[in-house]
């Protein structure tokens, strides 16, 4: 369709004031001219609304394949390489497979589960926004992220939740969509722009790097950009009026 754009030029009315005399003020009571008061620039209170920098956002990268022979790995640091050129971000990488949480939910988990939930807790709790990066299985995501997000409540309230996924034809897009509703029921906002890798095999090299990174740098970056807004404006939220999710 062939949008026309429609300039129009702003035109100034000509001044009514008969008073051609723009430098003084007439003084009604004296007919003479008083000059324009100048004022002094060390009397103007001009209040300081520059404060200290605000702190670098924290995010929490989770690898969401616990897989043997698992492709996660070289798809993340392909990510986390974005994310350091992209800057002002303090990244920790949580990996499911690192995370040994059983699948059976407990009010009372054992010492054992207290010592894992006493390490990974704390961090997703700290974290201003999240990026998952999952792969597609079976037309939807990995059981060990799901089990992850499910010993968690509070963690994941009114933060911003972005997505790289990677898989084959669908390039992991069928369980991003599943992660959206799970997300939303977490009290988490999940970011509209993505990164998948349909064919992800295809795309990297014997030593992981992006055969062709244009197209994916591009995503990532429009996935950060929203990310980090998001993360911004819900942190001074949450810092100015809890989540009573």
């Amino acid at each position: 369709m062939d949008h026309t754009t429609r300039e129009s030029a702003q035109v100034s009315a000509p001044s009514t004031d008969t008073d051609t005399d723009t430098d003084t003020d007439t003084d009604i009571d004296s007919g003479t001219a008083a000059p324009f008061a100048t004022a002094d620039p060390s009397a103007t209170d001009v209040p300081d609304t520059a404060g200290p920098p605000p702190a670098p956002l924290r995010l929490a990268v989770i690898v969401a394949s616990n897989r043997e022979g698992r492709f996660a790995p070289v798809v993340t640091d392909w990510f986390l390489s974005r994310a350091a050129a992209y800057g002002d971000l303090d990244v920790d990488v949580i990996d499911v497979a690192r995370v040994d949480l059983p699948t059976a939910l407990s009010f009372s988990p054992s010492d054992d589960v207290k010592a894992v939930l006493a390490d990974v807790s704390p961090r997703l709790a700290a974290a201003d926004a999240f990026v998952v990066v999952t792969p597609e299985y079976n037309h939807s995501f990995p059981a060990a992220l799901k089990n992850l997000i499910d010993w968690h409540g509070s963690e994941w309230h009114a933060k911003p939740v972005g997505f790289v996924s990677y898989g084959g034809m669908s390039g992991g897009l069928r369980a991003v969509e599943q992660l959206r509703q799970v997300f939303a029921e977490m009290h988490a906002t999940t970011i509209r722009e993505t990164v998948s890798f349909h064919g992800a095999w295809s795309h990297f090299d014997v030593d992981g790097r992006h055969k062709d990174p244009s197209g994916a740098e591009t995503a990532a970056k429009a996935l950060l950009n929203q990310l980090t807004w998001w993360a911004r404006a819900l942190r001074d939220a949450r810092s100015v009026r809890p989540y009573g999710g």
